[in-house]
């Protein structure tokens, strides 16, 4: 049976580019705002642009916060891609100060420039790279350690339990987490969708039967 692969409209997603990027890989999936269809999927995409604070307002709105608890509670496996990889977190310094879904442990705090050369936010392609024990994980499978990836951003993930964090970036003179994985959930600070063919590996990796 084909598996039910949702990607999570709330108002502030990249849905176009997403779905584009699935059918390139032979994959498709149904952009939804109903949070019933989200928490009986078998895989979630889970993409996000602009500010931390409409989005929880956004998803709050129209229940798909908890749509969201739920499916990560029944172990559905979930791709948080930007913001929305962000606001799984507990806390973001965004407007003012975010209280976030609370699905993974950390915080989310924004580029401090060490000098004049560093913009905020970082817009461009950037390496990801890893350790050697987490190059076995079924979601870099395929892609070579150090590749390239697009970001957009100007805050960053904090996650309490350094564990949680599955590959690093270099920018503004730190190393933050620019992936996660914590047990169902997988999240990336940059866009796969936009990330060319290492992008699409990414995505690929993730619709298997053999991830999650």
């Amino acid at each position: 049976m084909p598996q039910k692969l949702a990607i999570v409209d709330f108002g502030a997603g990249n849905l176009t580019s997403v779905r584009l990027a699935l059918r390139t890989i032979g994959a498709d999936g149904i952009v939804t705002s109903d949070p019933q269809i989200v928490a009986a999927a078998d895989r979630i995409i889970f993409p996000g642009v602009g500010a931390a604070g409409a989005a929880m307002v956004n998803l709050r709105r129209t229940g798909l916060d908890a749509a969201l608890r739920y499916a990560v509670q029944a172990e559905t496996p979930l791709l948080g891609i930007c913001v929305g990889m962000q606001v799984l977190l507990d806390f973001s310094e965004e407007d003012g100060g975010t209280e976030m879904l609370g699905l993974l442990p950390g915080n989310v705090v924004k580029f401090q420039p060490a000098n004049r050369w560093d913009k905020v936010p970082q817009i461009g392609w950037n390496s990801v790279s890893w350790s050697e024990e987490n190059a076995a994980d079924p979601f870099l499978k395929g892609i070579s350690n150090g590749s390239d990836f697009y970001f957009v951003h100007s805050f960053y993930p904090v996650p309490e339990n350094p564990v949680n964090i599955l590959a690093t970036t270099e920018y503004a003179g730190i190393s933050f987490a620019s992936l996660l994985r914590c047990k169902n959930i997988v999240a990336a600070q940059f866009h796969p969708e936009k990330s060319g063919k290492t992008g699409l590996n990414l995505l690929a990796n993730f619709i298997s039967r053999s991830y999650g």
